[in-house]
């Protein structure tokens, strides 16, 4: 399994990303803007005027990957979280690490198959770490 850290910035994801680029050299992977998503979002699960903001972004700062994303937009344009994203080799060994993580905390969004992974869900464990466990296309 591979951890990689995931922020959320609300509304200004973009901004960071450029300052990342400059500051540190960060090279963008991948940038997807909610409205490019092939799946539209749960009605009112964004609020209006978010089409254009990051659904998510992957850079490569260093050795290192870091995600990002504007999380729910709501517009308060600060940084307020990570989540640590939990890369796991299968759909057994997913679905393990989700019910332990989940055992005292909360399921924000339960495991199932995403048009990015055969298998992806969020949960909190009970210290309040975000977690987002998925298995990867390429892991299958």
């Amino acid at each position: 399994m591979k951890i990689d850290p995931y922020l959320f910035f609300e509304g200004n994801c973009e901004q960071a990303i450029e300052f990342y680029k400059k500051a540190l050299g960060a090279k963008v992977e991948f940038m997807m803007r909610n409205s490019e998503s092939p799946e539209p979002p749960p009605e009112g699960m964004l609020p209006p005027g978010s089409e254009n903001k990051i659904m998510h972004a992957s850079l490569h700062i260093g050795g290192a990957l870091v995600m990002m994303s504007d999380g729910m937009c709501n517009g308060e344009g600060s940084f307020k979280g990570f989540s640590l994203s939990l890369d796991c080799p299968d759909a057994d060994t997913a679905r393990e690490a989700f019910a332990a993580l989940a055992d005292g905390g909360q399921v924000t969004m339960p495991l199932g198959k995403t048009f990015w992974a055969p298998l992806f869900g969020m949960v909190t464990d009970r210290f309040g770490v975000a977690w987002m466990v998925g298995v990867s296309d390429d892991a299958q």
